[in-house]
């Protein structure tokens, strides 16, 4: 009886009436098969094509730039994320790296460039001033990317570091993998 009514709130296995009794046969077995056949979901396998192959477009405008170029470099090498060269068109990438101030000039052809990206695409916003404008507190500075774009990942820093870069990228991929939506798709924003 009590069983019946566990099913009928939703627990399925029997082995949570007895908490210290570990794991089936069966379970066991499965599991065994699912390690050795590498077993998947098409959603699971397209999330980790993605991270193998997420090409970053980069928007440099200020001592950020000088940062972000370094992550190419033999000592970070970001080939071995599947970042093997930045594009230099937006219609060929799907990672979109703003780094340094945005100037309320410079808005509108960064949407341009964010638009013409396909989808699906990221955006890190890299360092204080492209996350919110950093200590130009004034008319002529955006005060932060996500005024004009969905930003997914917000690297701090003033300039921050190549490897805060490289960190931001890994929580990137790791957003991209536990299948979190793009910013873009959660915040509802049309592109």
């Amino acid at each position: 009886m009590a069983v019946k009514r566990l099913r009928e709130h939703g627990l399925q296995s029997e082995r949570l009436l007895w908490p210290t009794k570990g794991p089936g046969v069966f379970e066991r077995e499965v599991t065994e098969l699912e390690g050795s056949l590498g077993l998947t979901t098409l959603g699971k396998a397209i999330a980790w094509s993605q991270t193998k192959s997420m090409w970053p477009d980069t928007f440099g405008l200020a001592c950020c730039a000088i940062e972000m170029m370094a992550i190419v470099s033999a000592r970070y090498d970001i080939a071995r994320f599947g970042m093997e060269a930045f594009r230099s068109s937006p219609r060929q990438a799907d990672l979109l790296i703003v780094s340094g101030r945005v100037a309320q000039k410079m808005a509108a052809p960064l949407r341009q460039i964010y638009d013409q990206m396909l989808e699906p695409k990221w955006v890190i916003a890299m360092g204080a001033c492209a996350s919110s404008g950093g200590m130009f507190n004034n008319y002529g500075v955006l005060q932060g990317v996500d005024k004009i774009v969905a930003v997914d990942i917000y690297v701090p820093g003033c300039p921050p570091r190549p490897e805060a870069l490289m960190e931001g990228i890994v929580r990137l991929h790791e957003r991209v993998l536990a299948g979190i939506p793009p910013a873009y798709e959660a915040r509802g924003v049309a592109s």
